[in-house]
């Protein structure tokens, strides 16, 4: 059964950060780009960042870019979110999720992904 587990969500106040990781159970994504999309209160599920398996190139939303680092380690399956400098506008679920895509522009969809984590809650306090 396809699983991904994320970790490393919580409270923090503005300013703060936070490394949120999602690990995939055994071959599941191994070979798929992995990103980070979050879903605020009332709002749609939007894309965070991505990381492309076989380039390594990571791409990222315009409201995170130079705040959020993603990164990921292929011998364990696993991605990371670097999240510094957070803002009460920053608080959501953030999901991991995996796809085998290509093309331009596909990450920013969440129909693309094929693989899906349950959530962690990041709350960020003013």
């Amino acid at each position: 059964q396809v699983q991904l587990v994320e970790s490393g969500g919580g409270l923090v106040q503005a300013g703060g950060s936070l490394r949120l990781s999602c690990a995939a159970s055994g071959r599941t994504c191994s070979l798929h780009s992995k990103a980070w999309l979050r879903q605020a209160p009332g709002k749609e599920r939007e894309f965070v960042a991505v990381i492309m398996w076989s380039s390594g190139r990571t791409y990222y939303a315009d409201s995170v870019k130079g705040r959020f680092t993603i990164t990921g380690d292929n011998a364990k399956n696993t991605v990371y979110l670097q999240m510094t400098s957070l803002k009460p506008e920053d608080t959501a679920v953030y999901y991991c999720a995996c796809a085998a895509r290509s093309g331009d522009g596909w990450y920013m969809e969440p129909r693309n992904y094929d693989y899906w984590g349950q959530g962690t809650q990041v709350t960020v306090s003013s």
